[in-house]
């Protein structure tokens, strides 16, 4: 008798299903060993523009997308620039309490994953052909646990799935500080990816503008105190926005797979040049800066290490090494030529920060208008 579709399609998709969560169960093997040659050898032997086709199922579009950490800053921008290009977006999403409806009103769909728990990651790879992995760990999370050891099971069970392209978002300069444990991992995950034979393009960031907002905008506009450290240490920051644009582009540029490029702004900004520019572009007078000393952070971390309930927070904490006299950028030239973009098309810190005082101080006049109109006076 005739099988329903859905039925057939299920049927043909569930071996892979079950290979790539044998594979994800048993964590990270060998690089060298016999069964990852083998899972290669069988994937170049396949035809790899339709994978499941071969086995009896529907052709993958190529514009079938996965994204991974879809509700964080670039991940969201990511999904939305997708769609605006015609892209089938599907989000992973953690369990939680407040669903990521604005994923959907979008036009995504979502499915949900924990990268802790391995066996949830298959499922939500059938049909896909490109996996990009904006995810990283929270604060109070066990970075290695999302950062390593999810992320290992996820790279695996994209190979055993037969995923064609998997773009990875790394950290810049992550191969220069080997005993900060983060960058270390960033690191450590660029070479697994590299060696397990995936078609990849591994993306390296320097910094958010984003972030600039919380930790300075905000609190100059309200006349707060700002947070800081007496360190030099500059970044070339970009917009989430932008960085979404150029990986949009590297999706349909074949000439950055097996590339590590990095998304860098057109110029880098220390901590006290961001006040600056901050407190003119709002009209501010001159803030109230507490700058932490770096001394101090490095101490906090060594007592933090001690204990093993404080030991995440003492791996992050490690991250003041980076912050010394740095200069976290790139030269971007040869990644324009290969994306076929120009510098033009990125926004500068002055843009972004201008965009956002206009609309803030724009706000605040109509909330005052809007407060004297319904004043009344007996």
């Amino acid at each position: 008798p005739h099988q329903p579709a859905a039925r057939s399609s299920a049927m043909a998709t569930a071996p892979m299903a079950a290979r790539a969560m044998r594979s994800a169960r048993a964590g990270p093997r060998n690089q060298g060993g016999c069964s990852l040659r083998r899972r290669a050898a069988r994937c170049e032997a396949a035809p790899t523009s339709t994978p499941a086709a071969a086995l009896g199922g529907t052709p993958v579009k190529k514009t079938s997308v996965l994204v991974v950490g879809a509700t964080g800053t670039l991940g969201r921008q990511v999904v939305r620039k997708l769609l605006d290009d015609g892209y089938d977006v599907r989000c992973v999403v953690r369990p939680r309490p407040i669903p990521a409806d604005f994923l959907r009103d979008w036009g995504a769909s979502t499915v949900s994953c924990d990268l802790l728990d391995p066996e949830t990651i298959p499922a939500t790879m059938v049909g896909v052909h490109t996996v990009i992995d904006c995810a990283t760990s929270r604060p109070e999370e066990d970075m290695m646990g999302v950062d390593w050891r999810g992320k290992t099971a996820l790279i695996q069970t994209a190979k055993a799935m037969g995923i064609q392209r998997y773009v990875y978002f790394s950290i810049a300069n992550c191969d220069k500080y080997p005993n900060v444990p983060l960058m270390q991992v960033k690191k450590r995950t660029e070479d697994y990816l590299a060696e397990v034979g995936l078609d990849y393009t591994t993306i390296r960031l320097c910094g958010f503008m984003q972030a600039l907002v919380g930790q300075y905008a905000v609190p100059i506009l309200d006349e707060q105190k700002v947070w800081g450290t007496s360190s030099s240490s500059r970044v070339a920051y970009m917009d989430a926005v932008d960085v979404a644009k150029m990986t949009s582009k590297v999706l349909s540029t074949d000439a950055v797979i097996g590339k590590t490029l990095t998304f860098s702004g057109k110029r880098s900004y220390s901590s006290q040049e961001i006040v600056r520019l901050c407190t003119a572009l709002s009209g501010s007078e001159e803030p109230d800066v507490n700058e932490v000393p770096a001394l101090a952070l490095r101490a906090t971390r060594a007592v933090m290490s001690f204990f093993q309930w404080t030991r995440s927070v003492a791996d992050r904490l490690a991250f003041v090494d980076v912050m010394g006299d740095s200069e976290i950028s790139a030269d971007m030239k040869e990644t324009y030529e290969l994306l076929g973009m120009n510098e033009s098309e990125v926004a500068t810190v002055e843009d972004y920060l201008q965009e956002y005082f206009d609309a803030m101080l724009s706000k605040l006049k109509e909330v005052r208008a809007e407060s004297k109109s319904t004043d009344f006076y007996l």
